[in-house]
């Protein structure tokens, strides 16, 4: 339970606190049960229609939010997951592979967190290795040559700062992906479906269009770090996720991302299928878009959306 959903939980507590009640005590509680119902109903409205920055800084990090393994059989068809790096190991926290869109041939791409403390520990929560975009990029570099469009998953914390990941290149292997991506002459779609932090999150990030979901997050660093490095207390993390505009609503408006894609009332988590779903029809959408042009215009496209983001004084 999150700190903003505890009001939800006590009315939910109260409502099964009255049906155990009326089934035990064999009395008629049911219109107090239909009026605290309804005032749930209208409080999560409220709730989830009014998240503050670090809310939803809160969702995205929730371990039960769905994953990029949770959305890619709901959305390609088909997929076959494919490993390694042909040069050190394969890396669990990165997944890639070949799958159908609409009877498309497509390549996908995803950092994978894991889904309990065992899990976690195979996938390193989700914090890929310099391997792990080797990997990625070995599979966008085959995307290109059958010409086949490329569908990213960001979600991470950001790269692995382990000195065995620097030791192998860590920051070579994120920056030859910056530059690899973006002269791809195919389509580039990515989307943010938790935390995208850093570099880690950018390695897959360099796409035609970027999209998030509602309560997704896109950061250069974390709310506690940035609060650290600027006023020396991570404990004003709240505040710095406010300033840092790392919101999905805030980056649309700053024209970082091309589209918000809606949750489910209360988060993707409550209704995975409804999320893939509307994930699957925004892909559908850009990439019509961008199935229409050459390579040569898919990558100048690529340059002027990362050479329009922000401004600039001479």
């Amino acid at each position: 339970m999150l700190d903003f959903e505890k009001p939800l939980y006590e009315i939910k507590n109260k409502i099964e606190s009255l049906k155990e009640s009326q089934e035990k005590n064999d009395v008629d509680l049911q219109e107090e049960i239909d009026m605290l119902e309804a005032s749930l109903d209208r409080e999560t409205h409220k709730v989830y229609t009014n998240l503050k920055p670090w809310d939803r800084v809160q969702l995205a990090r929730l371990q039960e939010r769905p994953t990029s393994l949770d959305y890619i059989p709901l959305i390609f068809d088909s997929f076959i997951e494919l490993h390694g790096d042909r040069n050190f190991r394969d890396d669990p926290a990165m997944i890639a592979g070949i799958g159908y869109l609409n009877g498309q041939a497509v390549t996908v791409v995803g950092q994978q967190r894991g889904k309990d403390t065992k899990d976690n520990i195979y996938r390193n929560f989700g914090m890929a290795h310099p391997e792990g975009y080797r990997k990625a990029l070995r599979l966008m570099k085959q995307a290109e040559k059958f010409n086949r469009p490329i569908f990213t998953f960001i979600d991470t914390k950001g790269a692995y700062p382990g000195k065995a990941a620097e030791e192998r290149g860590q920051s070579e292997s994120i920056a030859r992906n910056l530059v690899e991506m973006a002269s791809l002459s195919v389509p580039v779609i990515s989307i943010v479906i938790g935390e995208g932090g850093s570099g880690g999150a950018l390695g897959l990030g360099i796409t035609n269009k970027i999209l998030m979901l509602e309560n997704s997050t896109y950061s250069v660093i974390s709310p506690e770090g940035a609060s650290a490095l600027l006023w020396k207390d991570s404990n004003l993390a709240k505040i710095a996720a406010e300033t840092m505009k790392i919101t999905a609503k805030d980056l649309k408006e700053l024209n970082v991302a091309d589209d918000v894609v809606e949750e489910p009332l209360g988060g993707a988590h409550h209704d995975v299928e409804l999320q893939a779903k509307n994930i699957k029809a925004k892909f559908e959408q850009y990439l019509t878009e961008l199935n229409k042009m050459s390579g040569d215009e898919l990558i100048e496209n690529r340059y002027e959306k990362f050479r329009n983001i922000g401004s600039y004084h001479e």
